[in-house]
């Protein structure tokens, strides 16, 4: 038991680094800011929103992509954002909206219930996942409708514990998003209990397409998770349900998010397979 605790411990230290790692000095690009006074959460939530070139001189509506860890410092918006740029200029993918959704508490918002006394030891308030995702659902996206011309197909994409709340979204909110990102995320969180409960969730899921894509590091304690997951998906073979698990053993955990984002965002919009 201790070793588990450990291990816990340790995934929590390379999770805390890999938002602090030096990484690439990313343009920011040219996108809205506003904020939302959420009842949901309690406070006032900054919000970020990107849009394609050509946006402000045609009359299309799009589908949109949302993200936590959404902010412009220190977060993942800018990359993001010139990387659906890049990809919607060489025709890889159709045009689409990012919108990102800048951290508070992270930890409070990312994570789900947990009856693991050592998880609860990360941050002072966890658990809060819930009530994000309420403010995502009925505050966040009647305001990105009412100020963009937007269509029904919405994405959610994330890495570590934004990555187990776009899984948890899955299986516990599964109509909200029609596609679904994730890279390595931490569903070591309340002893794998998304992993556990996968099958139970899978049987009564959305009958509705999606797409999912998974993508696994190195990181064993991370690994052994995704690695589980993907043979639940194949044995279950939901036929509604289009998904692929990346296994990327020469990734890190701070190193697979930037790696691979290019092929999980062409696979999933590009719904060749």
């Amino acid at each position: 038991m201790k070793s588990i605790y450990l291990s816990i411990l340790l995934i929590f230290i390379a999770i805390s680094s890999c938002k602090n790692v030096e990484q690439p000095k990313d343009i920011v690009p040219n996108h809205d800011e506003f904020t939302i006074e959420s009842k949901q959460v309690g406070e006032i939530r900054n919000v970020n929103v990107w849009t394609p070139a050509d946006y402000k001189t045609n009359t299309d509506s799009l589908p949109v992509m949302y993200m936590a860890d959404g902010g412009i410092i220190d977060e993942d918006f800018p990359h993001i954002a010139n990387t659906l740029s890049e990809l919607i200029k060489a025709k890889k993918i159709p045009p689409m909206i990012l919108v990102g959704i800048a951290n508070t508490q992270r930890r409070r918002d990312l994570t789900g219930f947990t009856e693991i006394e050592k998880d609860k030891e990360i941050a002072p308030i966890v658990g809060g996942s819930e009530k994000f995702r309420a403010f995502i659902k009925e505050e966040l996206f009647p305001e990105i409708n009412k100020r963009y011309r937007t269509t029904a197909e919405k994405s959610i994409i994330g890495e570590s514990l934004s990555g187990l709340f776009v899984m948890e979204s899955f299986f516990l909110s599964p109509d909200m998003f029609e596609n679904y990102i994730a890279f390595d995320p931490s569903l070591w969180w309340n002893n794998h209990y998304l992993v556990r409960t996968a099958k139970e969730h899978l049987a009564v899921s959305s009958k509705s397409d999606k797409r999912i894509w998974i993508a696994g590091s190195s990181a064993e304690d991370i690994s052994q998770y995704t690695n589980s997951l993907a043979e639940i998906f194949k044995t279950e073979n939901k036929p509604n349900i289009k998904w692929k698990y990346s296994a990327e053993p020469n990734e890190k955990h701070n190193t697979i998010f930037r790696a691979t984002k290019e092929k999980a965002i062409i696979w999933t919009f590009s719904k060749t397979e």
